[in-house]
């Protein structure tokens, strides 16, 4: 078999999942992109003038980056530990703990959303676990703040963050760090310069993935925050089904896709540095 045969076989192979890329991916994302310079006034860039210079746009686009980076940044400093504890237990208590891990995300996001709408509402369970350990003599109000949300969105996302660096986190070899001990590194160093670096990968991959859902989160902030929490997803929606303004739903689309396309690049290069491919 000649070098084009095996090329043009493995392009028929390739021809079904790109036919769904394109029908199901690239067609909307180009359609979203072609109406956001199309408008009752014709062809133009005037809605990303009015979309990015109106303050309120701005202060949707802030809220929108500052939900993700907390989300992300909070599902980082509890699952890089609750990562390391897993791969350290062995035989069925791991398995257990994976389970419950990877049980929750079977089911949907509506679900669970809704489920912390009872939590933490002010005769819910959070609450009643607050004043149980006399953290709070009555009970404080979670639902419809920002700190409930953050509550209840980094639950529902924490495993897309603890699953990546687990699975590199199983994969180091302990006698590295023990080899590290005899040359003299202390648990500082042997963490810094031997554990973390090897654990970067992990990080990059569980940062990429929870960034990306939380920056794009439309259910859990409309539950949990209400309809007076803008972000640019509740824009899109707002755009399309109310305000029968798809132009500017458009360009909120276009506008948040540049956002997620931004984390995949930062990813990729951080990911190629992590493996030693980069500079």
């Amino acid at each position: 078999m000649t070098t084009l045969q095996r090329h043009l076989g493995v392009g028929w192979l390739s021809l079904p999942a790109t036919a769904y890329a394109v029908l199901l991916f690239a067609l909307p994302l180009g359609l979203l992109l072609v109406g956001s310079f199309r408008g009752p006034e014709g062809w133009g860039v005037s809605a990303y003038a009015e979309f990015l210079g109106d303050r309120y746009s701005l202060a949707v686009i802030g809220r929108t980056l500052r939900l993700a980076v907390l989300t992300t940044a909070i599902c980082l400093l509890i699952g890089y530990p609750a990562a390391f504890a897993l791969a350290r237990t062995r035989g069925w208590l791991q398995s257990l703990l994976v389970a419950a891990l990877l049980l929750p995300l079977s089911l949907s996001v509506i679900v669970k959303a809704f489920g912390w709408t009872v939590l933490l509402r002010g005769n819910g369970g959070v609450n009643a676990v607050l004043m149980a350990l006399g953290v709070t003599e009555a009970p404080i109000r979670l639902l419809f703040t920002e700190t409930g949300l953050l509550i209840g969105i980094t639950n529902i996302f924490l495993p897309f963050m603890i699953l990546p660096v687990f699975s590199v986190v199983r994969q180091i070899d302990p006698r590295l760090t023990e080899a590290a001990a005899t040359l003299g590194g202390g648990p500082l160093y042997r963490f810094l310069r031997v554990v973390a670096p090897l654990t970067a990968p992990g990080v990059v991959a569980g940062v990429t993935l929870v960034f990306s859902m939380s920056i794009a989160a439309y259910v859990i902030p409309n539950l949990l925050m209400g309809d007076s929490y803008q972000t640019l997803s509740t824009t899109i929606a707002t755009s399309f089904l109310f305000l029968q303004d798809p132009q500017k739903g458009s360009v909120a689309g276009v506008v948040l896709l540049v956002m997620s396309l931004m984390v995949v690049v930062a990813s990729v290069v951080l990911g190629r540095r992590a493996r030693g491919g980069g500079a």
